[in-house]
């Protein structure tokens, strides 16, 4: 059996649950992937990113504390950071707001009323 995420150094139970919306299932798939393409599918299973998120996952990967990262290895993390941000779509909150995009109407989910 493997591993599961929050066996990673700095990573807990809402990290992990995060995971596996995003579809990492173990420890290894997580080592695998990495922090930056692990972190993109984060992202694009609609975590909200959060750059104190990303370097703790770093950290974690490297079995340093989380707040072992410091000066400028903070801010190189934080460009790659802002990289994977920025070259990552979320996933949409609903199909209907997907759909609306789909034809050029912006809405987000707290737009539509429920009827």
């Amino acid at each position: 059996m493997s591993d599961p995420v929050s066996s990673i150094r700095n990573l807990g139970p809402a990290f992990e649950q995060a995971c596996t919306r995003a579809g990492i299932h173990s420890a290894q798939e997580l080592r695998e992937l990495g922090a930056d393409a692990a972190y993109a599918k984060l992202l694009a299973a609609g975590t909200k990113p959060h750059f104190i998120g990303y370097y703790v996952l770093v950290m974690g990967l490297q079995g340093r504390p989380w707040n072992d990262c410091k000066g400028e290895e903070k801010k190189a993390l934080r460009q790659r950071f802002d990289t994977i941000k920025s070259g990552t779509k979320a996933a949409p909150e609903s199909q209907m707001v997907s759909d609306l995009d789909a034809i050029g109407v912006r809405v987000a989910a707290h737009d539509l009323k429920q009827i």
